[in-house]
């Protein structure tokens, strides 16, 4: 049997999930559970299968569109919202409850908030959260997920954040767009038309020049990866064959020299992909 502790415990998950439903007592219910989202494993099935819960987070959501254009989100609002954002992140981590999620499809409910271009913290929490959903999804290398995403406009949606985005914002996108890379189907999709890798390509050398100016080593680390992916179509070669100055004339050598053994190998192959005759 269980101890008494686990079932008060788990009286009192069910009580806060119980509160969703309730206009009154949903603001404390969502910051509660989403603290508690990390250690309590069976969470999503309990909120996804619960009466009118998934309903009163998408209320939370939807509540929160109109404050997007004109931008007019406050941190309080933006605090409120992002607390639904990290339990339907929980659901779309989960195995029992990921189909259902894209079934139901939910991830489209948060592109109005990565739409958004708003620079002030209220929007950048609001888009990194949204974000953290969606690389919740890519995250499980499943290809149902894949195949849902790019049936979206998420790849738009991704290369804009990567471009305009804080640094920690532009690092969930980028990882979107390299778990989208990795997965074959992907891969084609973005390599199919010229359009397509050549929105990519552009937005990957964009992020390079600007790495120049402000360095990260993990934005940096998911830039080669996506990159050292398009190398393994026909069509990306030709993308790799033409990589951006900064990669060939050493200005991140001082930014790798920290780096994981294998974004080095990647960032060397990748560089003599593009000229045979570069000596790391």
């Amino acid at each position: 049997p269980s101890s008494p502790v686990m079932d008060d415990s788990k009286d009192k998950i069910y009580q806060l999930v119980l509160d969703l439903t309730h206009p009154d007592k949903r603001e404390a219910a969502l910051l509660e559970l989403s603290k508690k989202r990390e250690s309590v494993p069976d969470l999503a099935p309990i909120l996804w299968y619960s009466f009118g819960t998934i309903a009163a987070l998408l209320q939370e959501i939807i509540a929160i569109y109109p404050l997007l254009s004109p931008p007019k989100l406050k941190a309080h609002a933006s605090n409120r919202v992002c607390n639904a954002l990290a339990l339907l992140q929980c659901v779309a981590s989960h195995q029992e409850t990921r189909t259902l999620f894209l079934n139901a499809h939910i991830p489209l409910f948060l592109y109005p908030f990565l739409n958004t271009v708003s620079k002030t913290r209220p929007f950048e929490y609001l888009r990194l959260t949204s974000l953290g959903v969606i690389g919740a999804l890519v995250k499980m290398d499943d290809s149902e997920v894949i195949n849902f995403l790019l049936s979206t406009e998420i790849i738009p949606l991704c290369l804009r954040i990567m471009e305009t985005g804080s640094e920690l914002s532009k690092t969930v996108a980028t990882f979107v767009v390299q778990k989208i890379l990795l997965d074959d189907f992907g891969l084609n999709y973005i390599c199919m038309t010229n359009n397509r890798l050549s929105a990519v390509s552009t937005v990957l050398g964009n992020m390079v020049a600007s790495l120049v100016e402000q360095p990260s080593q993990r934005l940096l680390k998911h830039i080669i990866r996506c990159y050292f992916r398009l190398a393994d179509h026909q069509k990306g070669r030709d993308v790799v064959s033409s990589l951006p100055e900064a990669f060939r004339d050493g200005t991140f050598n001082g930014l790798l020299k920290d780096a994981d053994s294998t974004t080095k190998k990647w960032f060397n192959q990748l560089i003599h992909a593009g000229d045979p005759n570069y000596n790391p």
